[in-house]
C-alpha cells in the first residue's frame, strides 16, 4: 500500500493497521478546537503519570474523525434496541451454539486447568468468548487508543472514556505494548474477551508464564484473566446463572425485577415452577429474583447472583441472558432451538420516547429521553403502571399508551365521569 499524505489525511484510521503508514506521522485536518483539547488531554495524562515518551509515540497522530464512527456505534447498542427474543436468536444462533460446543471439547485441557485455579466453569468461559469476539475471530477492528481518544472527546460519557484512555496508556507504559496492535471495539474493549483497559490493569494474568500478559494472541492468558475477574467479584461455582420459569395465572408482576429478590421457597409457594424440569436444583433459602424482559406476556426467568456478575461485564439483561443460555447449550450439548415469539406486544422506539417524555414532564423521574428500554426507564414505567392500576411488569404496551394519551392533570388516570343529562319535560 502506498502511504499518500492525502489518503491518510482523509482516512488515517482506516489505514491504521499498516505499520509503514503509522510511522509517517501525517495527521488529519483537525479543527483548532480539537487540537487545543488534545494538547490539554496529553498534558493531563503526563501529570497523572504517563511517560512523555509514550505520549509522544502514541500521539504522533491526532486521531481526529470528521464523522466519528465510535460515537455513532455508542448510540446503537443492540442490547437495548432489540426485544429479548430477537436478541437471543441473533446472539445465541445455531452456528454459535454448534461452534461453542466444538470449542468446549477441543479446549478441555486448558479449560480444566483454568477451572482448577478459578471458580468459573469452562462453559461460561467459552460462552463469553463466543459472544464477545465470535471465538477470537473479531476483536472489533478499532485501535484502542484511537477509539478511546475519540470517545473522550464526545461529551456524552467523556469522563468514563477519559479514565479508560489513561488506563490504556498505562498498559503501553508498563508493559511496553505496541499500541498499533492494541485492537478492540469502538468502546476500547480489547482482545479475546474484550477487557476494558482498567479491567486489564486490575485482573489480567500471565497464565502461560511466558513473562508477559497477552490477551490478544494468548487464549490461555485471555481466558484465565476472564476467569480471574469473575471469580474475584464473587462468582459462585456451584449455582447456575438462572433458568426459565412458568408463573401462576394470578402472579403479582410488581414482584419482578432484579432488585426484588426473595428466597426460592417463597417463589415456589407462589406457584413458580422451572420450565422443562421437575426441580429447581437450588437451595430453598437461596435469594433469587424473577425478570420478565418482554413483560407479562413474554418469558419469565429466575436469576441468581451469578446473573448479576455477568452484568458486571455488560449491564444489559439481554446480554446476561445470552451468556447464560449459550453456556447451558455448551455444557449440555443439546441441539439449538429458536426462541419462539411470544404474544408480547412490541412497541416502537418512538413509543418509548413518548413515555419517557410524559414521565419527565410530570416530574416523576428524571429519564434520558433516548427511546431505549433500560433499567431506569423500566423502573419508572412500573411506577406509572401502579398509578394507572395496570399490571406492574415494567414493559410498555399499548394499554399503557392509551392511559397516557387520556391522562388528565386534575384526576390522573381515572376515567372522567360524564356530566349527567336530565330530560326536560315539555
Amino acid at each position: 500500500m502506498i502511504c499518500s499524505k492525502k489518503i491518510i489525511a482523509v482516512s488515517l484510521i482506516a489505514l491504521f493497521g499498516a505499520t509503514a503508514c503509522a510511522s509517517a506521522g501525517v495527521t488529519s485536518l483537525a479543527p483548532q478546537e480539537y487540537l487545543d483539547w488534545l494538547e490539554e488531554l496529553k498534558k493531563e495524562m503526563v501529570e497523572k503519570g504517563i511517560s512523555q515518551k509514550t505520549i509522544d509515540r502514541v500521539y504522533e497522530f491526532d486521531y481526529y474523525h470528521p464523522v466519528p464512527d465510535a460515537v455513532k456505534k455508542d448510540r446503537k447498542q443492540l442490547e437495548f434496541l432489540l426485544t429479548s427474543n430477537d436478541y437471543l436468536n441473533r446472539v445465541v444462533s445455531k452456528t454459535r451454539v454448534e461452534k461453542g460446543q466444538k470449542k468446549y471439547q477441543e479446549l478441555r485441557p486448558i479449560l480444566k486447568s483454568i477451572e482448577a485455579n478459578y471458580a468459573l466453569p469452562g462453559e461460561y468461559i467459552v460462552a463469553f468468548w463466543g459472544i464477545e469476539t465470535n471465538f477470537g475471530t473479531n476483536f472489533g477492528g478499532h485501535n484502542v487508543i484511537d477509539a478511546l481518544t475519540e470517545m473522550s472527546y464526545d461529551k456524552r460519557r467523556s469522563q468514563f472514556f477519559r479514565k479508560e484512555l489513561f488506563q490504556a496508556l498505562k498498559i503501553v507504559d508498563d508493559w511496553n505494548v505496541d499500541f498499533t496492535k492494541m485492537q478492540g471495539s469502538w468502546a476500547g474493549a480489547m482482545g479475546h474477551f474484550q477487557f476494558m483497559p482498567s479491567t486489564f490493569n486490575t485482573y489480567a494474568v500471565d497464565f502461560n508464564k511466558d513473562g508477559k500478559i497477552d490477551i490478544w494472541s494468548s487464549f490461555e492468558d485471555a481466558a484465565a484473566s476472564a476467569a480471574n475477574y469473575l471469580t474475584t467479584i464473587g462468582w459462585q461455582k456451584d449455582i447456575p446463572w438462572g433458568m426459565e420459569v412458568s408463573l401462576p395465572w394470578n402472579f403479582d408482576f410488581a414482584l419482578t425485577g432484579r432488585n426484588k429478590p426473595l428466597v426460592l421457597k417463597k417463589w415456589r409457594q407462589m406457584g413458580v415452577r422451572p420450565v422443562g424440569k421437575k426441580k429447581f436444583g437450588l437451595a430453598d433459602d437461596l435469594a433469587v429474583s424473577i425478570i420478565t424482559p418482554e413483560g407479562k406476556k413474554g418469558r419469565a426467568y429466575l436469576i441468581t447472583d451469578n446473573f448479576y456478575k455477568i452484568m458486571h461485564w455488560n449491564r444489559s439483561e439481554n446480554y446476561a441472558l445470552a451468556v447464560g443460555v449459550l453456556a447451558d447449550y455448551i455444557r449440555s450439548g443439546k441441539s439449538w432451538k429458536k426462541v419462539s415469539d411470544t404474544s408480547a406486544q412490541r412497541v416502537k422506539t418512538d413509543d418509548v420516547l413518548k413515555i419517557q417524555a410524559f414521565i419527565n414532564k410530570l416530574g416523576w423521574f428524571e429519564l434520558e429521553e433516548d427511546g431505549q428500554l433500560g433499567s431506569k426507564t423500566r423502573a419508572a414505567i412500573k411506577e406509572v403502571q401502579k398509578k394507572a392500576r395496570l399490571p406492574q411488569d415494567g414493559y410498555p404496551d399499548y394499554q399503557l399508551l392509551r392511559k397516557i394519551n387520556n391522562y388528565n392533570s386534575d384526576i390522573g388516570f381515572a376515567i372522567p365521569v360524564p356530566q349527567r343529562k336530565l330530560h326536560k319535560a315539555k
